[in-house]
């Protein structure tokens, strides 16, 4: 055996040997002795670091809410402004020079081509025109920036949708195309659920004779309102309308082809014409939004406008104030009226309920129906249009209980972070892009057949020919 091997035997027999005797001492130390320091393990936070971050939870990275009367810090790459004009992603925002506030009627500013900032599509806190913002990262050569964030909004209308609205000018013509009662209904319900004030005027006077103008004036006083009659051609009615729009913003909404642009061109005045005092801003070189609008013809074929304005945008008056020119659209959607605020949309019902203060409908929810103990009566000329619109809302609330229920999700969530603190997060909607399994697919398939077969045995049962040959083969 040599020497080498001999050592490495010793070597081996000795840690053998000693083994045992290193057990016992180890066991015999006290148990936080035995414990070995964990280089990566984080130091317990101390109490003072705890409060600090739970009162700043506030302060989260998400954009806070902003009221109207709020003035957030700014910064010289920040500015508070009004968005005039949406196309696409793109905003433009007037931002007033001098500190002065967006919302006088008098003040001077620079025009910004913004793009929306993504967290704000996350959290759905949509950026509509009319919105009073917050805009980072300012490029004032260039004319650039991004919203950071929205203030919160004193009104809002969904069609066409414009934020912080003053006044509703609901436009129809007298001819080409004709007013409908029905659609003219809709809209005067639309604009009255908003809770914004109204004008009510009919344009193209010119057209028609004075008996229609006459027949029309006294149809719609006993409607409950009162119309302003103008006309773009001639001129007619026009000083009144900019009386009434002064100093206000005020969106127009009408079907298409009644004169909207037509009317805006003709009460606004030369934009570039600026004078000591004026209410304009300077615009982006080779910016054509606020430019005279595009007027296109009434179809010889069909009787109704065309689709000629596509974007809503806020344009100046010359006697202050803005006035949104919107598209057309024929059939409202009326998404904000329920089955209990559609009475109080009809000014003829209003006027009944005011009128009987000391008698009141026998049920709270009396939908004015003909219910025993209602003190609304049928004979109004638009009663059977309430009837329709009714009817409408009610298929379309029990449409939107079986499909979507009644729980809403918030758009955003809190998430447990670091040191126990809650964060908050937009809540994403859930993936709608993956495609659905074959075995869901072909379960579908077996319920539809089935629900046809047994929609097969019933039409058979109910049909009295088959019903008789059955019966005479048996």
């Amino acid at each position: 055996m040599s020497l080498a091997s001999s050592f490495s035997i010793l070597r081996h027999r000795a840690a053998a040997s000693a083994a045992p005797l290193l057990l016992r001492r180890f066991r015999s130390l006290p148990i936080a002795a035995r414990q070995q320091p964990n280089p990566n393990r984080q130091a317990a936070p101390s109490r003072n670091l705890l409060k600090a971050k739970k009162s700043l939870k506030e302060f989260s990275s998400l954009a806070p809410v902003l009221s109207l009367e709020d003035s957030p810090p700014l910064t010289e790459s920040q500015a508070i402004g009004v968005v005039a004009a949406s196309q696409a992603n793109f905003m433009r925002v007037i931002v007033p020079k001098n500190d002065e506030p967006p919302s006088s009627g008098t003040f001077r500013g620079v025009e910004l081509l913004c793009v929306v900032r993504a967290l704000l599509k996350k959290i759905k806190r949509r950026v509509m025109v009319g919105d009073k913002v917050l805009v980072g990262s300012v490029d004032w050569v260039d004319r650039r920036g991004w919203i950071e964030n929205v203030f919160q909004r004193s009104s809002e209308i969904l069609d066409p949708p414009v934020a912080n609205v003053d006044h509703l000018l609901v436009l129809f013509s007298l001819e080409q195309p004709r007013p409908e009662p029905f659609t003219l209904t809709r809209f005067l319900v639309e604009a009255e659920s908003t809770g914004i004030p109204l004008t009510l005027a009919l344009n193209k006077t010119e057209l028609v004779d004075k008996e229609i103008i006459s027949s029309w004036k006294a149809r719609l006083r006993s409607w409950g309102y009162e119309p302003v009659f103008c006309s773009v051609e001639s001129g007619h009615g026009l000083d009144l309308l900019a009386f009434k729009l002064r100093d206000q913003t005020t969106v127009i909404v009408g079907p298409s082809g009644v004169g909207k642009s037509s009317l805006i061109n003709a009460l606004r005045s030369n934009p570039y014409d600026v004078t000591e005092g004026g209410n304009w801003f300077e615009p982006i070189s080779g910016s054509k939004w606020l430019e005279d609008q595009r007027v296109g013809e009434v179809s010889m074929r069909s009787g109704r406008g065309k689709h000629t304005t596509r974007h809503v945008s806020l344009l100046p008056l010359s006697g202050g104030g803005f006035l949104a020119d919107t598209p057309g659209f024929n059939q409202p959607s009326l998404l904000k009226v329920t089955k209990q605020s559609l009475a109080q949309t009809f000014p003829e019902i209003r006027k009944m309920l005011c009128a009987n203060e000391s008698e009141k409908c026998s049920f709270n929810n009396c939908l004015h129906m003909g219910e025993p103990g209602c003190i609304v009566k049928g004979d109004w000329e638009r009663y059977s249009f309430y009837f329709q619109l009714l009817d409408e809302i009610r298929i379309r609330e029990e449409f939107q209980l079986r499909t979507f229920g009644t729980k809403r999700e918030g758009d955003v969530r809190l998430k447990m972070g670091d040191m126990g603190v809650q964060q908050a997060e937009p809540r994403l909607e859930p993936k709608k892009h993956r495609r659905q399994s074959r075995k869901r697919i072909n379960q579908s398939i077996l319920d539809d057949l089935d629900d046809e077969d047994d929609d097969n045995l019933l039409d058979e049962e109910n049909d009295p020919i088959l019903r008789a040959l059955r019966n005479k083969n048996s």
